[in-house]
């Protein structure tokens, strides 16, 4: 029997990534995505089992494609070329994907198992990537000897937290007459840039000592 062109897992799985954000995992139904996708509830059976299923590659497709970009800057510049450009793709990932990224952690922060499961089993894998840049850039003598997990702690707090805090206080009105503007103002690919650039200004080895503290 011919499978059903693949037109209809893209249909749904796009449907899904638009009702994420609002649905959670919990109230995401299989009757919500296919009547947004235009599909026959019985497509969305055939294509993907059921909606856990469904959840986990939709999540996995969307991660996946950033990581592979990451992986590729990783490998193709040195430390702290690599650095700058792995953390314009996580910022522009967290820009592209704010509101789902703020329902996945809240979902996974109240408990939701499917939540904290990808959550654990793909997290750990961009910060190995991360530190991995940060340690050759010490090595190399360009980043500042610190811990690791120190400096991506700063890294964080200046590329992709103001995004998705950003986007937080524009929506709930938490800082009147000035949250609301906040989102698009620092979320363009130019701000994203110039956040990382002074972010790693800031973790530059001015002292010309490399991590293991030799001229």
């Amino acid at each position: 029997m011919t499978r059903p062109s693949r037109n209809v897992d893209r249909l749904l799985l796009r449907a899904g990534r638009e009702l994420f954000p609002e649905t959670g995992v919990a109230q995401l139904s299989v009757r919500k995505v296919a009547l947004r996708a235009g599909v026959n509830p019985g497509m969305f059976h055939y294509h993907f089992g059921n909606k856990d299923l469904f959840v986990r590659q939709l999540l996995q497709d969307l991660y996946d494609e950033m990581f592979a970009s990451l992986e590729l800057a990783a490998s193709a510049r040195s430390p702290r070329d690599a650095l700058r450009a792995a953390l314009n793709i996580l910022g522009r990932f967290a820009r592209d994907n704010t509101k789902l990224l703020r329902r996945l952690i809240a979902d996974a922060l109240s408990g939701d198992p499917l939540a904290r499961e990808f959550l654990r089993a793909n997290m750990p894998r961009h910060i190995s990537v991360l530190l991995g840049l940060i340690k050759s850039g010490q090595r190399a003598g360009v980043l500042r000897a610190m811990a690791p997990p120190h400096a991506l702690a700063f890294l964080a707090g200046s590329v992709a937290a103001p995004i998705l805090i950003g986007g937080t206080l524009a929506d709930h009105d938490l800082v009147p007459g000035v949250a609301a503007g906040l989102p698009a103002l620092i979320a363009t690919d130019a701000a994203i840039a110039e956040r990382v650039d002074c972010a790693l200004a800031g973790l530059a080895n001015r002292s010309g000592r490399t991590a293991r503290g030799k001229k």
